[in-house]
């Protein structure tokens, strides 16, 4: 007669608790001298040390000596005596564009605001800024081609010509810089001696802020 299978179970199950039981226990050995993790006053997560490490960084900084820019010789507080005909004008990439829009030609024009000669000295960057505006601004391009304009080579990398325009001007008081750009009038008013032409766009002539001697004039000064 069979057994059933409930018994077989039952009885494997009892022959695997006796193997188990005959098997030697692991001797349990009692650690000694255990203590809780302390973290060293040193540390670098302590809120102390975090405090004096940024004291110390404060400290460096304030140790570090400051360069300040050498005022130009030719400065007489903010009257630019350097500044004299033939006049030399820094032309920016708008200013020709809107020069044209404007149907003003820029040395003619240039001499009628200023009663002198002038010199439009153009940059390598201003060039290659038209350059890359295509085909529809061949006309600006053209007009800078103009013999009659300087050009000033570039050694800086890139073609941005506000920071050239700015760094010129900050080592060279000789210029008049011709720009509608609102951006770059606020960061050449903050050089010192560096007049600004612009042009008005209701008379259809150029105009000049911050020339030395000239009275205000009570009209608005520049494309807005």
């Amino acid at each position: 007669m069979a057994k059933p299978i409930c018994f077989l179970f039952l009885s494997f199950s009892e022959s695997l608790t006796d193997e188990i039981a005959r098997q030697p226990k692991a001797a349990k050995t009692r650690k000694f001298a255990q203590v809780k993790r302390m973290l060293s006053p040193n540390d670098a997560r302590l809120k102390a040390n975090k405090e004096k490490e940024a004291k110390m960084v404060e400290k460096k900084h304030q140790e570090e000596v400051k360069n300040m820019p050498q005022v130009a010789s030719s400065l007489f507080f903010k009257y630019n005596e350097a500044l004299g005909p033939p006049y030399h004008i820094l032309v920016d990439t708008n200013f020709i564009n809107f020069s044209i829009q404007n149907k003003l030609e820029i040395v003619k024009a240039s001499m009628d605001c200023l009663y002198a000669k002038c010199i439009p000295c153009i940059t390598d960057c201003v060039m290659a800024e038209l350059e890359k505006l295509g085909p529809r601004f061949r006309i600006a391009l053209t007009t800078a081609r103009d013999p009659r304009f300087k050009r000033l080579p570039c050694s800086h990398k890139g073609t941005y010509a506000d920071d050239c325009i700015v760094n010129r001007v900050m080592q060279h008081k000789i210029y008049i810089v011709a720009t509608c750009d609102r951006d770059l009038k606020k960061r050449i008013r903050k050089v010192p001696g560096i007049p600004i032409m612009s042009i008005v766009s209701s008379k259809r002539q150029y105009a000049v802020e911050r020339l030395p001697g000239e009275p205000l004039k009570d009209y608005k000064i520049g494309v807005y």
